[in-house]
């Protein structure tokens, strides 16, 4: 096996969306980093069966205010 061409293998924290945490190793990081997920398995609705909009950058805002005259209904 080729030494120095494996990326570092080190642990991190995971926060989950409900707050709730766990750790793993990963490439991803430096060592003791911390992931919070936007989406996960607990508010995803494939597997919650709930459907729910995630807005992240106001990116929805956005558009309805882009496009309001056109008589768009709001929740």
């Amino acid at each position: 096996m080729k030494k120095n061409i494996h990326p570092d293998y080190h642990k991190i924290t995971v926060v989950m969306t409900d707050g709730s945490s766990f750790e793993t190793r990963t490439t991803w990081g430096k060592e003791g980093d911390t992931l919070k997920l936007d989406i996960d398995s607990k508010s995803h609705p494939a597997w919650t069966g709930i459907r729910q909009l995630v807005d992240t950058g106001g990116q929805v805002a956005k558009f309805k205010n882009r496009y309001q005259s056109f008589g768009l209904k709001t929740e």
